[in-house]
This record gives C-alpha cells, structure tokens and sequence, in this order.
C-alpha cells in the first residue's frame, strides 16, 4: 500500500487508511477508524475509534478527532482545534454511549485554535474563523467567527468572501464559479 507513517506513530489493527495518505511524528490511529486517501495527518493527532475521514483531509498538528465525527473529502482541520463528543462530561461518570454525532461536509475549513461543540453540523465549503467556538450548526458557505461564532458572511469554494449583487449573484475572484443566495442559503452554480 501506498502510505507512509513515520515511525513514532501509532497505528492499531483494525485502522482502514487509504492509500498515499501521510501520517506524521507522534500520532496514534486507533482501531475501527476510517481515513481516506491521499490524507495529511499532522504531527501529535490523534484519530480516535469510528471517526470517518473522507479522502484528502488535512487535520494540522495537535488535533484530537474524537468518535463521532465524521469529516467529508476536502476538509481541512487547523492547527490545534478542538471537536467535543459529550456534551456534559464528568470524570467519574461513562458516557461512552451518549457520543454525538458532528459533521463536518465536504470541502469545509476549521482555524487554528477553534472549538467544535457536539452534535453540530458544519456545511459544505463553510469557513470557520481561528479561535472561534461553535455552538450551532453552520450553513453552507458560510463565514463564521467568534465566541460563540456568529456568521459574518459568505465564502466561496476557493476561501474567497463573497459579495453578492442586488439580484442575490455572485462570483468567486480565483474560481470564476457563480453563485446564488436566496432565502438565506448559498448555492454553487457551477
């Protein structure tokens, strides 16, 4: 298999990780976890049991993935962010059942340092800020930041803001892609 782990890193039976995938110093992939292919796993991550990471996902250095989430291809995960799986956790009390499911869709970016509650769900191409926290569920190309994270605008498929006409258009500068905000939801045309 085309894959290459550096060899201070941990990876237990049971791991499905997809070809080309490059997995860095100190990271531990546990058992009955799914990484894609053509994946960066940075240093010091670690990518706890059941998580699913679709195929080229960039989780940076010092990354806890915990069970629950699950990423879609082309999501990136910033330096030292955070995602939580229980909502109300306590030292001496099990909650390994009550794990919440978050998702992060397709084509998605974390900032460094930002925290991901629960059972929320990130859209597709959405675009969360350095340092913010993440309460709620965030809607496709959307710009997020702050604490609590509180949408600031829209951004398109390239990570450019968009501006949008009196007729509800857009066009990304790098891409050229058009897009469409009706009823408060953004829309790819292309």
């Amino acid at each position: 298999m085309d894959l290459f782990v550096h060899e201070s890193s941990v990876i237990d039976d049971g791991a499905n990780i997809g070809s080309g995938t490059k997995i860095w110093h100190f990271s531990h992939i546990m058992k009955d976890s799914v990484i894609g292919k053509n994946c960066n796993i940075g240093q010091n991550v670690v990518i706890s049991s059941k998580v699913v990471l679709g195929s080229n996902v960039k989780v940076q250095n010092n990354v806890s993935v915990y069970s629950g989430v699950v990423c879609e291809d082309d999501v990136f995960l910033g330096p030292s962010m955070v995602f939580t799986n229980v909502i109300n956790p306590r030292s001496a009390i099990v909650r390994r059942d009550n794990y919440q499911i978050t998702t992060v869709k397709k084509g998605a970016s974390i900032g460094a340092n930002a925290t991901i509650i629960c059972g929320n769900n990130l859209g597709e191409y959405c675009l969360i800020g350095a340092g913010s926290v993440v309460t709620r569920d965030v809607p496709a190309f959307a710009l997020v930041v702050g604490n609590p994270a509180k949408q600031v605008g829209w951004i398109s498929k390239h990570g450019h803001q968009l501006k949008f006409d009196n007729r509800g258009f857009a066009t990304c500068k790098e891409g050229n892609d058009r897009y469409q905000l009706a009823d408060n939801e953004v829309i790819c045309l292309d």
